[in-house]
C-alpha cells in the first residue's frame, strides 16, 4: 500500500512561521480525531503536552507516545487543577466533547452537560490555576443555516441543534470569563468539515459510528458499509446536493499552533473560522472517493435531514490574516489520505 509522506515542521520552523508558542500545554480530548492530530503536531514542535482523555470515544493508541497521557474527565476540577500545578501548564486546548448532531437532538441534556457545563468547569479551573491562554474547539454549527455564504465570523449565530447550541454557549462563557479576568484570553476555532488523515499514514479517524461524509464514503469503499445515503438531492446547488467546506485535519492541527502563537504574542481573544473558503458537494466528494479507491460502491438517495443548510462555506480571511496558510487544500488529497488510512485499519 503506498504511503504519502509529508515532513513535519520542527519547533524552529513553527516559530518562524507563527511566532513563539507555549511549551507546556494541557490538551483535552487528546485521543480523539482532531485532538490526536493536534497533539502529534505540538509534540513534534517540542511542546510538553499533557494529554487528558476519558477514552469514552477516543483511542489510547492515537495519543503520541511522547505526550504525558492522563485518563480522566476534563470536567474534574480537582484533577485539572493538579495537572496545571504539577506540569506548570501555560495554555489549554479543549477538544473533549460529544459531536454527533443527531444524537444531540435525541439527548440534548447529555450534550449540554458534556459540552457546555464541562467546558465551564475546565475554564474556571484554568483561570484559578493561572492558565491565561485557552483554545476552544468550536464548530460552524454555531451559524445554523446562514443566510449568506461564505459565512464570516460576524454573521448571526443561530444554531439549529443542541450540538451547535452547546458550542455557542461555550463561546459565550469564554467571552464573559475573559471580560471578567483580563489575564485570560481565548481563541475559539470554528471548524467547518474536518476530514482526511496524516499523509504518512500514521494517524487518522477511528471514530465509531462515524457520520462525516468522507469517513463514511471511505468505509463504504473498504466494504465496512453496504453503501451510503445522500440526504436530499433537490437543494438549490449546482448538482442538487449540499455543499460543504472540507478542511484537511493536518491544516486544522496547524491552525491550533497559530492560535497559540497569537495568544502568546499578546493577541486579543477571537473567534475564527477554520475552512478553505470553497466548497464541494456531496456528489463531488463521493465521486472523489470512488476515484481514489477504484471502488464503485452503492449510493442511495434518502429524504433531506432537518436543519441541513444547502451550502456552508467559510470566509477565512481573519485566520489567514494571522498567518495561517493551508497546505492540503485539495479534495483529492483529503480523500486519498482518508482512504489509505481506512484501508490500513484491521477488519472487525
Amino acid at each position: 500500500m503506498p504511503r504519502y509522506t509529508s515532513p513535519m515542521p520542527d519547533a524552529e520552523k513553527i516559530e518562524q512561521r507563527h511566532g513563539r508558542i507555549p511549551k507546556r500545554i494541557l490538551l483535552t480530548g487528546a485521543a480523539g480525531y482532531i485532538g490526536s492530530h493536534t497533539a502529534a503536531h505540538l509534540v513534534e514542535a517540542g511542546c510538553h503536552v499533557v494529554a487528558l482523555d476519558d477514552l469514552s470515544a477516543g483511542n489510547r493508541r492515537a495519543v503520541p507516545r511522547a505526550a504525558e497521557f492522563v485518563r480522566g474527565d476534563a470536567a474534574d476540577r480537582e484533577l485539572v487543577s493538579r495537572l496545571i500545578k504539577e506540569h506548570r501548564i501555560e495554555a489549554a486546548l479543549h477538544f473533549a466533547a460529544r459531536v454527533v448532531v443527531s444524537e444531540s437532538v435525541e439527548n440534548p441534556g447529555a450534550y449540554y452537560r458534556a459540552n457546555a457545563l464541562a467546558s465551564l468547569e475546565l475554564m474556571e479551573a484554568c483561570i484559578a490555576g493561572g492558565v491565561g491562554m485557552f483554545v476552544f474547539s468550536s464548530s460552524a454549527a454555531v451559524y445554523g443555516a446562514p443566510r449568506e455564504t461564505p459565512v464570516g465570523e460576524d454573521a448571526e449565530c443561530a444554531p439549529v441543534n443542541p450540538y451547535g447550541a452547546s458550542k455557542l454557549m461555550s463561546e459565550w462563557m469564554l467571552r464573559d470569563l475573559a471580560a471578567a479576568e483580563p489575564r485570560f484570553r481565548f481563541v475559539a476555532l470554528r471548524y467547518f468539515n474536518a476530514a482526511g488523515a496524516r499523509l504518512d499514514g500514521s494517524l487518522g479517524q477511528e471514530s465509531p459510528r462515524a457520520t462525516h461524509l468522507v469517513k463514511v464514503a471511505c468505509e463504504a469503499a473498504c466494504g465496512r458499509r453496504d453503501g451510503l445515503s445522500i440526504f436530499g438531492d433537490d437543494y438549490p446547488t449546482p448538482d442538487g446536493t449540499c455543499v460543504r467546506d472540507y478542511i484537511h485535519v493536518e491544516d486544522l492541527a496547524r491552525a491550533h499552533a497559530g492560535a497559540l502563537a497569537h495568544l502568546a504574542g499578546g493577541g486579543e481573544s477571537a473567534a475564527l473560522n477554520c475552512g478553505y473558503g470553497r466548497g464541494s458537494s456531496v456528489r463531488e466528494v463521493i465521486a472523489c472517493v470512488k476515484k481514489v479507491s477504484g471502488v464503485d460502491f452503492p449510493v442511495r438517495i434518502a429524504p433531506r435531514r432537518a436543519g441541513d443548510p444547502p451550502e456552508l462555506v467559510a470566509d477565512n480571511a481573519r485566520i489567514r490574516a494571522l498567518g495561517w496558510q493551508p497546505r492540503h487544500d485539495d479534495l483529492e488529497v483529503i480523500c486519498r489520505s482518508a482512504y489509505q488510512w481506512e484501508r490500513s485499519l484491521p477488519r472487525t
